[in-house]
């Protein structure tokens, strides 16, 4: 690298020689500066490219201050008919909300209602010594058939045959066939 030889001839004689040991002397210390603290000077640089990135777009997203007159006048417009179409649609929300409110209230009140009619028949029941199970089945089934208006004809069963006879009990120990299990005899074990 001969630096001094190119442009050295019309500076003079001593510059040359002061120069190449200048730029030598920079050279050894940013060499020996990069080979020390090479990646941490990158890291650096790097975090501070994304930071000045980050606040330049935060900085850009801000509404600037500096508009012209013209901007000024439109401005207040937009904003009253942007605020009054928020309004209209908030309203909007709240009335629906009532609506689904009331509707809930009216179905709680229903069933408050059914609930109490059902206890009530549940005491005249008990009352007269009936079993008031049973009549609470009866009005809960006329309750689902009144709801339902379709003309359906209930299905009858089909007569169902019992997968064993009569006479089988699992607990007596007979008609089990050929498998019969018998508790082990009590004591010490026999393993070891």
């Amino acid at each position: 690298m001969e630096l001094g030889d190119r442009g050295g001839a019309g500076l003079g004689p001593g510059k040359p020689a002061v120069e190449r040991e200048g730029l030598e002397l920079l050279q050894h210390t940013v060499g020996a500066l990069l080979s020390s603290y090479g990646w941490y000077l990158l890291l650096a640089c790097v975090a501070i490219y994304l930071i000045v990135q980050k606040i330049s777009s935060r900085w850009g997203m801000r509404p600037s201050s500096q508009r012209g007159a013209a901007g000024a006048d439109i401005e207040p417009d937009m904003v009253v008919r942007r605020q009054e179409a928020l309004l209209a649609s908030r309203l909007r929300m709240q009335e629906e909300l009532n609506a689904q409110a009331e509707r809930y209230k009216e179905k709680q009140r229903q069933l408050e209602e059914q609930k109490r009619r059902q206890k009530i028949e549940m005491w005249e029941s008990m009352q007269e010594g009936k079993s008031y199970k049973g009549n609470l089945k009866l009005s809960q089934q006329e309750a689902e058939s009144g709801a339902s208006t379709s003309s359906a004809v209930p299905k009858s069963k089909p007569n169902k045959k019992p997968l064993r006879g009569g006479g089988y009990n699992p607990l007596s120990g007979e008609g089990g066939g050929t498998c019969s299990w018998r508790p082990g005899r009590r004591g010490p074990s026999a393993g070891g």
